[in-house]
């Protein structure tokens, strides 16, 4: 698939839609192709692909026919493209697919596979609490899972950086270590209610 086909793609997908043969929402991707060639170079086909509700070039890198996807968005999922025989999954939910693919990459390493995962999420995604707390969990059980940040700059129509704050830094945060001197519940005995 050249970045071509890709913009070719996405300029039906947009104009099927705009002579309202889609009834659906849409969500189209352009000015990432160079960069999504690349990194799908180093994504095999048994390896799991997540994405977004922008999905269509990342199905279409993953090996999924333009054929099937064209007629899954004229049939009003293209926010959903779905494939369990691509071993490709997407969701709406900003960030929806970050703990599931998290879980999958859990079970790929516990069979002992070696596919990999590949997750997707906007700029906006990644500032969510769910992708910190997916991204370290991975990062502490050494899971095979990438994650991409595509960074547009816009939270949908918002800037990013200006909504979440240009600058981050770490809030005064208080952490310190000790020996617990109870358990975990009722003081190690269960009361009886009289």
């Amino acid at each position: 698939m050249t970045k071509q086909d890709l913009i070719n793609f996405e300029e039906d997908i947009k104009a099927l839609f705009l002579d309202g043969k889609i009834r659906a929402p849409i969500h189209l991707s352009g000015g990432n192709e160079d960069a999504l060639i690349d990194i799908f170079k180093n994504i095999n086909s048994q390896d799991w692909v997540f994405s977004t509700h922008r999905s269509h070039l990342h199905a279409l890198l993953h090996g999924i026919a333009a054929s099937w996807l064209k007629s899954e968005i004229l049939k009003g999922r293209s926010m959903h493209i779905n494939s369990e025989a691509h071993k490709f999954m997407t969701s709406s939910i900003v960030g929806g697919c970050v703990p599931i693919a998290v879980g999958v990459a859990m079970a790929i390493k516990r069979r002992g596979n070696t596919n990999h995962v590949w997750v997707f999420v906007g700029d906006m995604a990644a500032e969510a609490g769910i992708f910190y707390e997916c991204t370290k969990y991975a990062a502490r059980q050494n899971l095979p899972i990438s994650f991409v940040v595509e960074d547009n700059g816009m939270a949908t129509n918002t800037p990013t950086q200006p909504t979440w704050g240009s600058t981050w830094t770490n809030p005064d945060i208080i952490k310190y270590s000790y020996t617990r001197g109870y358990p975990h519940i009722n003081c190690g005995a269960f009361v009886e209610f009289k």
